[in-house]
């Protein structure tokens, strides 16, 4: 193990000694924490499974650990969150699924992330998940390069619209959206009417690609549309998301057409908020029909092998999807959720019952059940095997 702790201490010293270097002089009583604005996060999930159609029975334990820093030097302002996880499975055949915890776009450019020690039953991979300077290009307008975060999503739960790194519907945890290595630039022409132009090259399967779009951004009244438009990885692409507010519901849509393929992709939806027996509701409704998904399953294994899902543009992979989501506070500390996913064109269904318990300001508990509902291994949902899972997460 010595090997692999040199391999640690590589990039953390360099973390630490980007951060070091990018602190400006601590005023009198101000700590190095303080200074460098020093934050972290601890996740477990530990599942039991079920046999399925593909995987077998068994157990998995998922940890992950990350420190974040953000300090400035002068005008520029420096972002770093580096990662450590530590995968455990009870069987080389069970794997985590990107579900629970996965949180990687897969096809970033820069090598920023690394294997420390792979085994029949486990792995321990470490990466920088942000790694970049922002730096003010005028009075309202500013440049930031290096692996950040980026959503142009407008939708909530399905997002075909959004090219950068889209959640998986099902996941649980969102606290932190993976990064992508980009050159962005922001500009604001109004309070309410922002400019950006993102170029981004990725190391997909298929190789390197570019991508350069830029958008616009705008609102009036209870409106807010949206739109963008260039090359993604390498092809054609525009797009255009609006949300209406009113009648207190969120109305939202986004659509996103891609050329040579001619493939249109979109999603609309609704969410509200509603008062139950004296406490919040929340809810979400979201239906998708993508171009790139499959029909029937008879197309599942050629979606799975296409270009798009491999680049992980795709968040489900059936053509027709109805999503929805629902969370009540039951009370101020427990928070029971549902999930519900639904392919309109095989009929199966991936549910997802949930609850959160929090234990104090920065520490909180979940458990939570997976059912996939279908004809087997026919069935975009039939193939998932039930599981149960329970995380504790924990912000320092």
């Amino acid at each position: 193990m010595a090997m692999a702790r040199r391999c640690v201490a590589g990039p953390l010293a360099a973390a630490i000694a980007v951060a070091a270097l990018s602190a400006p002089r601590r005023a009198c009583g101000q700590s190095l924490s303080d200074a460098l604005n020093l934050s972290g996060y601890y996740l477990n999930v530990a599942t039991g499974v079920l046999e399925g159609p593909y995987t077998p029975a068994g157990v998995t334990d998922f940890q992950r650990l990350r420190l974040m820093a953000s300090p400035d030097l002068g005008p520029l302002q420096f972002d770093i969150a580096y990662e450590q996880s530590l995968e455990l499975v009870s069987d080389p055949g069970l794997g985590l699924g990107p579900q629970l915890g996965g949180n990687a776009s897969g096809i970033n450019w820069l090598p920023l992330q690394w294997t420390i020690e792979d085994w029949d039953h486990g792995s321990w991979r470490h990466r920088f998940d942000r790694l970049f300077v922002s730096a003010p290009l005028g009075a309202s307008a500013e440049a930031t390069a290096g692996r950040q975060t980026i959503s142009w999503a407008t939708s909530l739960i399905l997002t075909p619209a959004d090219p950068f790194a889209p959640f998986d519907p099902a996941d649980p945890f969102r606290e932190y959206r993976a990064g992508v290595d980009a050159l962005r630039i922001q500009g604001f022409a109004s309070s309410f009417t922002e400019l950006e132009l993102v170029l981004r090259p990725a190391d997909t399967p298929e190789g390197t690609t570019m991508t350069a779009l830029g958008r616009i951004t705008t609102a009036s009244g209870p409106w807010e549309v949206s739109g963008w438009a260039g090359v993604l990885h390498d092809g054609g692409a525009a797009s255009a998301g609006a949300t209406l507010t009113a009648a207190g519901t969120a109305f939202r849509g986004e659509a996103e057409l891609r050329w040579p393929d001619d493939v249109l992709r979109f999603s609309i939806g609704a969410d509200r908020s509603f008062s139950v027996a004296g406490r919040d509701l929340y809810m979400v409704l979201e239906y998708q029909r993508d171009g790139y998904g499959a029909r029937d399953p008879a197309d599942y294994a050629a979606v799975l092998l296409s270009a798009p899902y491999q680049r992980g543009e795709l968040q489900v992979i059936g053509r027709n999807e109805l999503a929805l989501q629902a969370s009540w506070q039951a009370t101020p500390l427990l928070t029971p959720e549902l999930l519900a996913v639904w392919n309109l064109d095989d009929g199966s269904l991936l549910l997802t019952p949930a609850a959160s318990y929090s234990l104090s300001n920065e520490m909180y508990v979940r458990g939570g059940f997976y059912f996939g509902i279908g004809a087997g291994r026919t069935t975009e949902y039939g193939v998932v095997p039930s599981s149960l899972y329970l995380s504790l997460t924990a912000f320092f």
